[in-house]
C-alpha cells in the first residue's frame, strides 16, 4: 500500500490502483456522533440511529506514514490514520466520536461481492447492506404475501440484506479486497457510481486491503487471513446425511431408506434431546443430553450404526432452556449472560425461555465445550451435529468480560464456533467429527468446518427458496468458507406453504454437486413431503446419492485443495474465467471445482434451463455428450433426474464424469 501527497490532499493506492482520494473539497473520511436504538424480538432486530453529527474531515496533515485529519485547518485533529503494511490503522482523537464513514474510489462498471453470506444478491453493487447477525426472516421480500403475513404475525418477515452471517469484507472486480476490522454495526453502501461508502458505529481498529493478480490469488489470500478448514471427513464421501426426527422410529425408517438404494453416510437426529410442541411446529428440548425416553438405548444404537459405516449426528445450540437440568447447573456456576439488574437474561424463543451461556467468561466457555459437547456428545458417540443459532445476543445485557454487548453481538457466532472446535480438538477428532453452522462473522472460518445456509422456505421463491443457497455458497466461499451446503427441500413451512415432490427432487439434484448432501424434515414434518414419503422422491434421491458417491474422488481432490489453498468447492464462474466479464453477475449457476458447471433448475414446472457458458473452453453436456463452445447463451433440456450439468472438454477426468451415464 502506498501513500502519496497531492496538491489538494493525498491518495492511497494498492498495486497501482487508487482506493482513497482525499481533497478538502471531496474528503474520504467522515466522523460523527449518533445514538442508536436496537431492539430484538426472537433474533430479529429493529435498528435505528439518531444522528447528531456527520463531519467531513476536510483538512489533512501528513507526517511520514500518518495522516492527521481535522474538520478544517486550525481545528484540532479528530482522527489519526497510519499506514502499516496492508492496513490503515485508525485512532479516534476525539472521545465523543462514535460514528465513522469512509468513501472508497469506485469504477462505474465495477462489480463487488462478499459481505459475508448473502442470499439475495451476489453482486452487491447498486444496493446498501447493513451487516448485523440476525434471523434472515421468512420470505425475505417485502412485496410477497408470505413475508407480509410473517410480519403481521410476529415481525418475522425478512428483507434482502438480512443474514445469519455478515462480514465487513468485500471483493472487487478490480482485483482487490477490503476488510474492516470491527465487530460494531456497519453498513456497506454500493449505490453511488463514484464511490463505495463504509459506515461503522464505532471507529474501526483498522481497514485492511489485499490485492492479487487474479481472483484465485485473492481468494487464497483472504482464506489465509481468516482461516482455512480441514478437509472433509472421509466418511462424508459415503453418501447423504439423512435427517430424521422421529424418535426410535428413525432407525426403522433409515433401514427402509437404505433398502431403497440410498447411499448413507450419516443419520442426523436433531431430536436426540427430545421434543416440545409450539405454534411454530416441532421444536427441540434445549437441554443438551440424550433423551432416553425418545431414543431408548441410543448409545448402543449409535455403536451398531458405526459398525455398518454410518455415523450419528445430533444438535446443539448456545442456549439452555430454563426448565432443563443443565440450566440449573450453569446458573449455580454463574455462567449466564446477565440482564441490567444482574439476573440471568432470559430470551424468548417462542413459548419457551432460555439463558445465554456467557462465552466471554473463559470458565463458562470451557464448561460448555467439555461438559456438554465433549462428554455428552462426542464421548457419547456423536460424529457431528448442527451447531445452531448464535445470532440472539441482545445489546442490553451485561457480559463477564465487560465488553459492550453492541460490540459482542456480531462476535458471538465466532465465539460459538470456537467452543465447538475446542471440544472436537480435545478429543483429537478435528477433520473427523464435523459440526455445521448457519451463523458467522469474521474469524469463524478458522473454527467452523462446514456452513449450512440456514432456514430457507420450502419453495422456489426468488429471495428465500432454492436459488438463494447458491448465492450463499458463492458469497461466503470468496471469504474463506470452502465448504457449504443446505437443507435439502428447505426448512420453513408456514401459512400453508409446503414442499412439493418437485421441489424436493430439484433441491436433491443440486445437493449432489455440493460438499455435503443432507436432508431436513423441516419445522412441520407431517405437513411436508419427506424423503421416504413418496416412492418417486425416494428413488430419485437414491440415484442422486449414487451420483454424489461416484464423484467422491473428485470431491476429495477439491476438499484437499480447499485445505491447502482455501478455494471453495462451489465457485463463481468468474473465478476461473476472469477475462469473461459476462460471468461477473451470474448467481444461479456455479462451478463445482474448476471442471464442472452446475445450473440447477430453481423455478417450478420447468424442464428446460437457459444459461451462459463461460468463454475460454468448450463444455460437454453431461447427459448427452454434446459439446458447446464457451461464450454463448444456450437452452438445454433438464427434466427431473437430468439437471443442467456440464464439464470442461479439456478435463483430465472425462472418464469419471462420463461414468455418471451408467447410474
Amino acid at each position: 500500500m502506498k501513500l502519496e501527497t497531492t496538491s489538494s490532499g493525498f491518495v492511497v493506492s494498492i498495486c497501482g490502483r487508487q482506493v482513497l482520494i482525499h481533497s478538502a473539497a471531496a474528503p474520504c473520511f467522515f466522523v460523527g456522533q449518533g445514538t442508536d436504538r436496537i431492539a430484538m424480538d426472537r433474533g430479529r432486530f429493529e435498528i435505528e440511529d439518531r444522528l447528531a453529527e456527520r463531519c467531513p474531515l476536510a483538512h489533512a496533515e501528513i507526517e511520514g506514514e500518518t495522516i492527521m485529519l481535522a474538520a478544517a485547518k486550525g481545528q484540532p485533529p479528530r482522527l489519526a490514520v497510519t499506514l502499516e503494511g496492508n492496513a490503515l490503522v485508525l485512532r479516534a482523537l476525539d472521545p465523543s466520536v462514535n460514528r465513522f464513514w469512509l468513501r472508497v474510489v469506485a469504477e462505474r462498471d465495477e462489480n463487488v461481492w462478499g459481505g459475508g453470506e448473502q442470499f439475495s444478491y451476489f453482486d452487491l453493487r447498486g444496493r446498501r447492506f447493513p451487516l448485523w447477525s440476525s434471523e434472515p426472516g421468512v420470505g425475505r421480500d417485502k412485496t410477497t404475501e408470505i413475508t407480509f403475513r410473517a410480519d403481521a404475525a410476529g415481525h418475522a418477515g425478512g428483507d434482502y440484506y438480512h443474514t445469519n452471517y455478515p462480514q465487513p469484507t468485500y471483493v472487487s472486480s478490480a482485483r482487490y479486497a477490503l476488510h474492516v476490522e470491527t465487530s460494531a454495526y456497519s453498513v456497506f453502501d454500493f449505490r453511488d457510481p463514484a464511490f463505495h461508502e463504509i459506515e461503522v458505529w464505532a471507529v474501526p481498529e483498522r481497514i485492511e486491503l489485499f490485492a492479487a493478480a487474479s481472483f484465485v490469488g485473492l481468494v487464497e489470500i483472504l482464506s489465509s487471513r481468516f482461516g482455512r478448514q480441514p478437509p472433509l471427513p472421509e466418511w462424508i464421501y459415503n453418501g447423504a446425511i439423512v435427517g430424521l426426527k422421529d424418535g426410535a422410529n428413525s432407525f426403522n425408517r433409515l433401514a427402509r431408506i437404505r433398502e431403497a438404494g440410498v447411499k448413507v453416510a450419516g443419520l442426523w437426529c436433531e431430536d436426540w434431546v427430545g421434543i416440545r410442541q409450539t405454534a411454530f411446529g416441532s421444536r427441540l428440548f434445549w437441554d443438551w443430553q440424550a433423551n432416553e425416553t425418545r431414543y431408548p438405548g441410543l448409545r448402543q444404537r449409535i455403536a451398531e450404526l458405526n459398525s455398518e459405516g454410518i455415523h450419528f449426528l445430533g444438535y446443539v445450540n448456545p442456549y439452555l432452556c430454563d426448565d432443563g437440568v443443565l440450566f440449573r447447573e450453569a446458573e449455580a456456576a454463574d455462567y449466564f449472560v446477565k440482564d441490567a439488574s444482574g439476573r440471568v437474561a432470559l430470551i424468548d424463543f417462542g413459548q419457551f425461555h432460555c439463558g445465554i451461556v456467557d462465552f466471554t467468561n473463559p470458565d463458562a466457555a470451557a464448561w460448555f465445550s467439555e461438559e456438554i459437547i465433549g462428554k455428552r456428545m462426542l464421548d457419547y458417540g456423536l460424529s457431528g451435529w448442527m451447531a445452531d443459532f448464535g445470532e440472539y445476543l441482545p445489546v442490553d445485557v451485561r457480559l463477564a468480560s465487560g465488553l459492550d454487548a453492541r460490540l459482542a453481538h456480531n462476535q458471538w457466532p465466532t465465539l460459538w464456533a470456537e467452543v465447538n472446535a475446542k471440544a472436537v480438538a480435545s478429543r483429537g477428532r478435528t477433520g473427523d467429527a464435523v459440526f455445521f453452522m448457519r451463523a458467522g462473522f469474521t474469524g469463524a472460518q478458522k473454527s467452523c468446518p462446514l456452513l449450512w445456509a440456514g432456514d430457507q422456505s420450502v419453495d422456489f421463491s426468488r429471495h428465500d427458496g432454492l436459488v438463494t443457497v447458491i448465492c450463499a455458497a458463492l458469497s461466503s466461499g470468496l471469504l474463506g468458507n470452502a465448504f457449504h451446503h443446505s437443507d435439502v427441500g428447505g426448512y420453513t413451512s408456514l401459512f400453508g406453504n409446503v414442499r412439493t415432490p418437485e421441489l424436493f427432487m430439484r433441491w436433491t439434484e443440486m445437493a449432489a454437486f455440493t460438499s455435503v448432501m443432507r436432508t431436513h424434515e423441516g419445522n412441520r414434518p407431517r405437513e411436508n413431503v419427506q424423503i421416504d414419503g413418496d416412492p418417486a422422491v425416494l428413488a430419485h434421491f437414491a440415484r442422486m446419492t449414487a451420483i454424489y458417491v461416484h464423484l467422491a474422488p473428485y470431491l476429495r481432490t477439491l476438499s484437499l485443495e480447499a485445505a491447502r489453498r482455501g478455494l471453495p468447492v462451489q465457485r463463481p464462474l468468474f473465478l476461473h474465467h476472469e477475462e469473461d466479464r459476462r460471468t461477473y453477475g451470474i448467481q444461479d449457476c456455479y462451478l463445482y471445482g474448476r471442471d464442472v458447471l452446475v445450473a440447477p433448475v430453481w423455478q417450478a414446472s420447468q424442464d428446460e434451463r437457459k444459461l451462459y457458458l463461460p468463454a475460454g473452453t468448450d463444455w460437454v453436456h453431461l447427459w448427452t455428450g454434446q459439446s458447446f463452445a464457451g461464450g454463448q447463451d444456450i437452452s438445454i433440456q433438464a427434466p427431473l433426474g437430468r439437471p443442467a450439468v456440464f464439464y470442461r472438454a479439456d478435463t483430465e477426468l472425462e472418464k469419471l464424469f462420463a461414468g455418471l451415464l451408467d447410474l
